[in-house]
């Protein structure tokens, strides 16, 4: 009976200190050694401050930006509360938000179909990626808020869209914090109000 639970005893101290310490450390480290960028969350900065992350959307409501498809998590992109609406496609709530936004991008563009991404939420309300086509429905207002051709705005948005990985996995897709940020850079800033709260910053 002492044996068996000396060797249960040690048996649980070397499996804690071999997977709960070194195996977690190893991984780390070669993580950080070899795919540093996307260990430490692919993160984008300007001008020595972090301003957002490559794989966590944030919400753009300035009329001179590439507008996010629309977030469930939280207030809007709350990295905190990832979460789809869990509104039923019966849903009235969801009815008359889904009208609300059709409206108002008909408006913006009447002679497009709108993109079913820019009426839609996702699963985790953070999607840093919208589709070719939802980045396309706006060019012709951020030309017409920035002064600028249409030309000049999809050649920013063709830059940074990815297509499928592999040629076949996934949807070409456009994402939306490095197009702003492209944007501000080659026709200058223009004030980003966050779809997710009252405060606004500057896309840099």
């Amino acid at each position: 009976m002492k044996q068996n639970l000396k060797i249960a005893i040690l048996m649980t101290l070397a499996t804690t200190v071999l997977l709960g310490i070194i195996y977690p450390l190893a991984v780390t480290g070669l993580a950080q050694v070899m795919f540093h960028d996307k260990a430490n969350g692919q993160l984008i900065s300007r001008n020595g401050a972090v301003i957002g992350s490559r794989i966590i959307g944030q919400g753009f409501s300035g009329p001179g930006y590439v507008h996010s498809r629309p977030s469930a998590a939280g207030n809007g992109y709350d990295a905190t509360s990832s979460n789809g609406s869990q509104l039923g496609p019966t849903n009235q709530k969801l009815v008359d938000r889904v009208n609300t936004d059709v409206a108002r991008l008909h408006a913006e563009n009447p002679s497009q179909p709108i993109p079913v991404d820019l009426v839609t939420t996702s699963a985790s309300g953070l999607d840093p990626d919208i589709t070719p086509a939802a980045a396309e429905f706006q060019v012709e207002r951020i030309a017409r808020e920035r002064g600028v051709s249409p030309e000049k705005v999809r050649e920013v948005i063709q830059k940074y869209t990815s297509g499928r990985q592999l040629g076949f996995l996934g949807e070409p897709r456009v994402n939306v914090l490095e197009v702003n940020l492209a944007l501000d850079g080659t026709m200058g800033s223009k004030k980003a109000e966050l779809s997710h709260g009252s405060n606004s910053e500057e896309a840099r």
